[in-house]
């Protein structure tokens, strides 16, 4: 498996790396969960591995924007919290599953195993469509109405997040934190990558899929799903 751990114990992420990657597992650390849900969004995972009580952004914050931005990738949540209602917190939010800390790495292990077997058993979006508008996520090739739309990187990836969360809007820091971290550049540079792909996805064409939500982000959606009062 390939896992992301996200936590801020750093003995307990020692452990962690020293028990899973003895046993032929890959994984990724991010100590906050900011970071963390760069990489989740950014990168493809097995799984999950997500404290709760984490710096600058909260484990369920994390899932939930996870799963706002259209990615299922299993979740497992860590905590010491074991009272009913803050698992109920953490299944609402978007986890997979729920362990309680302390807790035996092996059980931990076993835990994945069965989040990942579920997840490769469900059929994965290779093809993204909307309307007429496709994207390939095997090959990255992108095509409107049969005809072929040449991308950069930071289009397709604004592209992809738009087209996985569609008809929903995508705030823009979610954008901005799949193409840039946590450190974007100076200046509004989302706006200029977005004018890039607008050029290329409704330029040629009569109906605009590329919608802007004031104050709010942007969204990709077939005619038959917008809304009145968007604003091209």
């Amino acid at each position: 498996m390939r896992l992301l751990v996200v936590e801020d114990n750093r003995n307990l992420m020692a452990n962690l790396f020293d028990y899973f990657e003895a046993r032929g597992h890959q994984l990724d650390a991010a100590p906050d969960g900011v970071t963390g849900l760069h990489l989740a969004v950014t990168q493809d995972f097995d799984a999950v591995v997500l404290d709760w009580m984490l710096p600058r952004m909260d484990g369920p914050a994390v899932v939930a924007a996870l799963r706002e931005a259209g990615h299922e990738v299993p979740v497992l949540m860590l905590t010491a919290r074991d009272e009913l209602p803050d698992k109920i917190a953490g299944f609402r939010a978007g986890a997979d599953d729920y362990l309680t800390k302390p807790f035996e790495l092996a059980e931990l292990e076993i835990r994945l195993e069965a989040l990942v077997t579920r997840a490769r058993g469900r059929q994965r979006p290779h093809l993204l469509e909307v309307g007429d508008l496709r994207l390939d996520l095997d090959t990255l090739e992108a095509s409107r109405g049969g005809r072929p739309l040449h991308l950069y990187p930071a289009g397709r990836k604004l592209l992809e997040v738009l087209m996985k969360a569609s008809p929903a809007a995508v705030p823009r820091d979610r954008l901005e934190l799949a193409l840039w971290g946590e450190d974007p550049p100076d200046g509004d540079m989302l706006r200029s990558h977005v004018y890039e792909l607008r050029r290329a996805v409704d330029g040629p064409f009569a109906t605009k899929l590329i919608r802007t939500l004031p104050r709010v982000g942007y969204r990709i959606a077939a005619p038959a799903d917008e809304e009145d009062g968007d604003e091209a």
